[in-house]
């Protein structure tokens, strides 16, 4: 019987190479473990950053929004967002018209508010023709309110603009199409908010590019006009593009070639010192929420506070855990 190889004089330093050879593809093994799990580390730290609190020990921020269900939606978008990543908020809900607000930004009220680049162009600033594209909206909005010690966070990709809208057989009857075959009809009766008539995104508008003279207006607060086009009690009326209502094509919404309503998408307004103290996760959570707001999404928030009546707050709640924001 021959003897064992591996306790034989002979084989010991068979047996050592064998040995150290383990060791080292253990010792190897190991190196390679830790480095895999280092990376893995450090990708699930990064991945996981929104849900982390960088807003704790900040100073609080003023939120306001404007007078209609969208802002009110999208201002608990915002708000909610922030509270997520730990900012504190005060929330100033239902100010007033771009008017109103635009006083209580440059007040101090509030330090930020979502708006319509369109309205920052032309309402606030006081251009007399909208930029030709949505980007150069936003490059005029955002450089106008530099001057004034304000930027402007990125903005959406849906944009909500004012349009005129009409019942199909309406629109039938007389051929309509755009708004500037509102010119083939000899009066109608336009329904709108009251600060409609002394915009160029409104009545001054209609009339200068339009050569809308034949109409008489009817002031109206915002979300009467579907009811009063339902009644007869007016023929035309200013809606809001994303307006849940417009879902069922129940309205014919004229085109404006001419782009007298201009280019809305929203961008959120903030305080440059605001932003300096709240550091960039401030920025980068509001930027965050922006980019997932398309028309659908807006559309169907819309419809589920203005048709279905349910709270803001609920909605914006529900959309933000959807998309892994909140």
């Amino acid at each position: 019987m021959q003897g064992n190889q591996w306790t034989s004089d002979e084989g010991r330093p068979q047996l050592r190479t064998r040995y150290l050879r383990t060791a080292l593809l253990v010792v190897l093994a190991v190196v390679l473990a830790v480095g895999v799990a280092a990376c893995g580390s450090k990708k699930k730290s990064s991945s996981t950053a929104v849900s982390g609190q960088p807003g704790k020990g900040k100073p609080a921020v003023k939120l306001g929004t404007k007078n209609f269900p969208e802002s009110f939606i999208l201002g608990q978008l915002y708000k909610q967002a922030l509270e997520a990543r730990g900012f504190k908020v005060q929330f100033h809900n239902n100010i007033g018209s771009t008017e109103i607000i635009d006083k209580a930004l440059t007040s101090g009220q509030i330090d930020v508010y979502p708006e319509y680049t369109g309205e920052i162009v032309l309402t606030v600033e006081g251009q007399k023709l909208s930029p030709k594209t949505a980007d150069a909206t936003y490059t005029a909005a955002k450089a106008f309110q530099e001057k004034r010690g304000f930027t402007l966070l990125d903005k959406t990709p849906f944009f909500n603009t004012d349009a005129l809208a009409v019942k199909p057989a309406f629109a039938q009857k007389n051929g309509l199409r755009s708004d500037a075959d509102l010119t083939k009809l000899k009066h109608f009766t336009y329904g709108a908010p009251p600060e409609n008539k002394t915009r160029f995104t409104g009545v001054i508008g209609m009339k200068k590019v339009y050569g809308l003279n034949n109409f008489t207006f009817k002031p109206l607060a915002i979300g009467l006009q579907y009811k009063a086009l339902d009644q007869g009690q007016i023929d035309v009326a200013d809606v809001f593009t994303t307006d849940g209502q417009l879902q069922g094509g129940k309205y014919t919404v004229l085109t404006d070639p001419k782009a007298v309503f201009g280019f809305q998408n929203v961008a959120p307004v903030v305080k440059k010192s605001v932003l300096t103290q709240e550091g960039p996760a401030f920025a980068q959570t509001l930027n965050a929420v922006s980019s997932k707001l398309t028309l659908e999404a807006m559309r169907k928030m819309n419809g589920a506070v203005s048709l279905d009546k349910q709270d803001p707050a609920k909605v914006a709640d529900q959309y933000l855990r959807a998309n892994g924001l909140k």
